[in-house]
């Protein structure tokens, strides 16, 4: 396969769509520079008039200046991602043992801050700015971090009772209440992140319960989650955890959200259970329409028209690096042939060697406030998409970016033996927790020989 052409910051350069946001691009930083130099030469007669004297050598600057904007001169590294997509050195001296241990301790961190009532987090205030509808959008909080603090729970081993316990009355917590999840108000939604991580996380169970009773209850409860991301399906094709509309929201498409359920759709199709054609059909063509020719993803989406807001930092490869992997193991587990190995290896890369512009955006309060305007809950979502996105790869291509993910993750893990990116409320920890603890499974994953 014929590697493309690169743009000069390591984007590839794929049919005239990408060339046409460079041009964009490049004429809107000409037309800033020739603004600010028409009102520098403004500003330099106005000073001349005041003092009765032609202040010729600021004009001469000025025309200078005005010249240099008309002929695109740009500065080199006028551009908030790097020229080069680095590659990650192998890291030698990664020790398996301190992976073992940080998975152990982030497991106690979730077997005792387990509530009694089985589920996880609540609606405490822990510094964040969010401001959701009450009880609605708590109820949907509380069976979404359950959900996933339950898949984390079984990735530990089963020798341990109190882990058995605390699946137990996890399952207990989910199942009672997967009837039970609406729409939070007129303006949010985010039951559909529940609806999303419980399909996942009970495909999941229903591939290690024996119990025949336990697996019916299992896909009752997958195929009431399958409705509830029929109902709440955007009229642009895919899923977003805000908008209006009292009958069928009416909200953009969110790129994120989308692959997330996508992932947890694909599961649930391995055993046998699949969603309406038509809602992944529309999902699907809704991230495809998102993704751009070097598959950074747009934030959100409604039609094609909103591409005119491409080159903006939020949809840039350095404020896509958390939403890229998650859209590109959602496309490609969906068969999107565009999403190849070079593709994922190439993402994977920037998430390692880029990585710094997801952390400065890690534990800040407001989310977007952060440099491309990443929000601090692109952290953990970010990285274990990444790892999934590993899993894809040959095996002996694997450990790099496997010993990579677990060294960061292990880094950031706090005293408690949890982690979290963003203050939600009390669910910071839980979910923060449970992406890491899934991301070190899949690093913990079988590696090539004397890799």
């Amino acid at each position: 396969m014929a590697v493309p052409e690169r743009w000069s910051d390591g984007t590839a350069s794929i049919g005239p769509e990408r060339m046409s946001f460079k041009k964009m691009e490049l004429s809107l930083f000409q037309l800033r520079n020739i603004v600010a130099c028409v009102r520098w030469m403004g500003a330099c007669f106005d000073h001349g008039a005041a003092h009765r004297r032609t202040p010729w050598p600021w004009i001469v600057i000025s025309v200078l200046l005005f010249v240099v904007s008309l002929s695109g001169v740009s500065l080199p590294h006028a551009r908030c991602e790097d020229h080069t997509t680095l590659q990650p050195m192998p890291l030698r001296n990664f020790d398996d043992t301190s992976l073992t241990r940080s998975f152990n301790e982030g497991i106690r961190y979730l077997v005792e801050s387990q509530r009694e009532d089985g589920g996880w987090g609540g609606p405490q205030w822990t510094g964040g700015v969010d401001s959701d509808p009450v009880p609605g959008a708590f109820r949907s909080f509380d069976i979404a971090v359950t959900a996933m603090c339950l898949e984390a729970l079984l990735a530990a081993s089963d020798q341990q009772t109190s882990v058995q316990k605390c699946r137990q009355r996890a399952l207990d917590f989910l199942l009672q209440r997967s009837g039970e999840i609406k729409r939070a108000g007129p303006g949010d939604l985010p039951n559909v992140w529940a609806h999303c991580y419980c399909i996942q996380t009970f495909t999941r169970l229903y591939l290690i319960t024996e119990s025949s009773s336990v697996r019916d209850q299992l896909v009752k409860a997958i195929r009431q989650h399958m409705n509830g991301l029929k109902r709440w399906q955007s009229i642009h094709g895919g899923w977003f955890y805000y908008g209006s509309g009292m009958s069928q929201p009416i909200n953009p498409s969110c790129s994120f959200v989308n692959a997330a359920v996508l992932v947890a759709l694909a599961r649930a199709k391995k055993i046998g259970l699949h969603a309406d054609a038509t809602m992944v059909k529309r999902a699907i063509e809704a991230t495809q329409m998102m993704r751009k020719p070097d598959s950074s993803f747009m934030y959100t989406m409604r039609i094609p028209a909103d591409k005119s807001r491409a080159m903006s930092l939020i949809n840039r490869p350095s404020g896509s690096l958390g939403r890229s992997q998650a859209g590109n193991i959602a496309l490609r587990l969906w068969g999107d042939a565009n999403i190849t190995d070079h593709v994922l290896k190439e993402w994977l890369d920037r998430l390692v060697t880029r990585h710094g512009w997801l952390d400065m955006g890690r534990k800040k309060p407001i989310p977007h406030e952060s440099h491309a305007a990443v929000a601090g809950y692109f952290y953990y979502f970010g990285v274990y998409y990444g790892a999934l996105c590993v899993s894809q790869l040959p095996e002996d291509e694997r450990p790099l970016y496997q010993k990579h993910l677990a060294a960061k993750i292990i880094q950031r893990q706090e005293q408690d033996g949890s982690w979290f990116d963003y203050p939600l409320y009390s669910y910071h920890k839980p979910y923060g927790t449970a992406f890491a603890l899934l991301t070190l499974e899949q690093c913990q994953q079988k590696r090539a020989q004397g890799q």
